[in-house]
């Protein structure tokens, strides 16, 4: 039997995404594990467990674990998968006031885009719309995930 992954824990991983480090779902369990790349490899190089911190055999076990039984496993899209930039511009363009929505396009281009959309959400008081849009975008994408790898969820 196996139990289902909870949306919400997706949607926080994949919000959370950090360079360096990869996210699978435990099929079985449900469960959500993120691991660092650097701990995939030594589990793959089978590196022993001396002289390591508490945390770290705690990390290079689930690694361990994650690279011995990987069938058992699936990995979340990573934050080039989501592509929040295309995110961010398909809400700019969802704003019925087109002076902000092209006021909105212009600060996402170029350096500091994420920098200057926000100040600029900030300043039209439509952040709260953004941050709606956003949270259901990216639960439209976990429940897709979900439903493209046979994982049950709840929501």
């Amino acid at each position: 039997m196996t139990n289902k992954v909870k949306i919400k824990d997706i949607i926080e991983e994949m919000e959370m995404h950090f360079e360096g480090y990869r996210s699978f779902v435990k099929i079985r369990t449900g469960e959500v594990f993120s691991v660092s790349e650097d701990d995939l490899i030594d589990a793959e190089d089978e590196k022993t467990m001396d002289d390591l911190q508490d945390w770290q055999i705690e990390n290079l076990e689930i690694a361990n674990e994650i690279v011995e039984n990987y069938e058992d496993y699936k990995e979340l899209p990573s934050k080039y998968e989501i592509d929040e930039y295309k995110m961010v511009k398909d809400f700019c363009l969802t704003v019925k006031d087109v002076k902000v929505q092209k006021i909105l396009l212009i600060a996402i281009e170029g350096k500091g885009a994420f920098r200057k959309f926000k100040d600029t959400v900030i300043e039209f008081n439509i952040e709260m719309d953004w941050y709606s849009y956003r949270d259901r975008r990216y639960k439209d994408l976990a429940i897709a995930w979900c439903q493209n790898n046979d994982i049950e969820y709840i929501d």
